[in-house]
């Protein structure tokens, strides 16, 4: 199924975080990752792909002035709204979805902190998953992984095949997932990624190809290895 530019999609990009992992340098997506803050290569892809009509960015109250310079000095004109995000990403995606324009039906969620994500790879996944009510991309894990219990011992190996690391981005039908958030809100569920809330209520998820260098930047190390990836894209130019 192609999608065309009257599909009505929205993207909610949460950058509330403050990276503690990061060192206690504040909110990691103003970082500069090869001269550039983070944040901004994630909304420079979403404003440059067609089929993207919105842009909410939850963020840290304390961050959004330096936000909004941001977004209206690179000319990001798709954001609708740069609003204060929860104490958790969860809530933040919850706030962020509220902000779409009713016209909005499908509502895409990636991390701001995922910053090598390329126009064609959101693209092929907006289009591969138009069909579906739920979709996330994801990766085969490379490492054996071993399920143990509290005192450490192993428990199980499960097979790698049927093993995938879940990334973002992840795209919902609209109603659907403002559904499974305004449950998990009153029934104090908190999942791990938006597709967890719909695996929480029965609803199937289906899983779309990602990329290895799709990263989330979460310590230093993340960080060294995507300046030296986004280094090497750029030398190719």
């Amino acid at each position: 199924m192609r999608l065309t530019p009257c599909v009505k999609i929205g993207a909610v990009i949460p950058a509330a975080g403050q990276g503690k992992r990061m060192g206690g340098q504040g909110n990691k997506l103003l970082l500069e990752l090869a001269g550039t803050p983070i944040l901004l290569y994630t909304l420079k892809t979403f404003q440059a792909c067609p089929l993207i009509q919105e842009i909410v960015i939850p963020a840290a109250s304390i961050d959004i002035p330096v936000i909004e310079e941001l977004v209206q000095s690179q000319g990001i004109n798709k954001v609708a709204a740069i609003v204060a995000g929860g104490q958790e990403r969860q809530e933040s995606v919850r706030k962020g979805i509220q902000y779409l324009s009713p016209e909005i039906k499908r509502v895409v969620v990636h991390d701001g902190a995922r910053p090598l994500l390329t126009g064609e790879e959101l693209m092929s996944f907006l289009e591969n998953t138009a069909g579906v009510e739920a979709a996330v991309m994801a990766v085969p894990v490379k490492d054996t992984i071993k399920i143990i219990n509290e005192e450490g011992w192993v428990l199980e190996t499960p097979s790698r095949s049927s093993l995938r690391a879940i990334q973002t981005p992840q795209i919902f039908n609209r109603d659907l997932l403002e559904k499974v958030h305004k449950l998990a809100e009153e029934e104090g569920f908190q999942g791990t990624d938006d597709a967890s809330l719909l695996e929480w209520q029965g609803y199937k998820v289906r899983i779309a190809e990602g990329s290895y260098e799709n990263i989330k930047i979460t310590t230093p190390e993340d960080l060294l290895l995507a300046e030296a990836l986004m280094r090497r894209r750029q030398k190719k130019g």
